[in-house]
């Protein structure tokens, strides 16, 4: 059986914030405001594997009115929802994900987000897309209001 997710999130700018995208720690003027730090690339990433398995979304399993989880390292979330979906059977196959960022300029840091999402993921980094886009300066993006992230994961399980 094959299962496919998709993943989304969003995040805005602030100051005094890093910005985290797939655990790389992005040279930025501003970083990403959330209860976790915020890795608008994690986190719509755990979405497409929870989605997948049919078991929620990040929301459900790690609430931001949870103290537990402020200032969370989103790849140990990610690494969380790995081992819940691998304990109810399924593999992880593929993954592929869209950041949409007017700035700071990504392709620099993607090699490295593969390779911190693999590892996350405990899969081979061949097994992990990461592309980044602009939108043209349209939107909330376009403005530098916030970054947003898509993903979507494939998934296996024996019947």
């Amino acid at each position: 059986m094959l299962r496919i997710g998709h993943g989304y999130d969003v995040h805005q700018f602030a100051e005094g914030r890093r910005c985290i995208l797939g655990g790389v720690d992005v040279p930025s003027e501003r970083g990403l405001l959330g209860h976790s730090d915020a890795d608008v690339l994690a986190h719509a990433l755990a979405d497409a594997v929870l989605g997948a398995a049919r078991l929620g979304d990040i929301g459900k399993l790690f609430p931001d009115t949870d103290p537990a989880y402020e200032g969370a390292d989103s790849l140990v979330l990610l690494s969380h929802v790995t081992a819940l979906v691998r304990e109810k059977g399924f593999s992880i196959l593929d993954v592929d994900c869209t950041v949409a960022a007017q700035a700071p300029k990504l392709s620099p840091y993607r090699e490295q987000m593969r390779q911190n999402l693999a590892a996350a993921l405990g899969v081979d980094v061949e097994q992990v897309g990461v592309k980044a886009t602009t939108t043209e300066r349209l939107g909330f993006v376009g403005r530098e209001e916030g970054i947003a992230a898509w993903a979507v994961a494939l998934l296996s399980k024996e019947q």
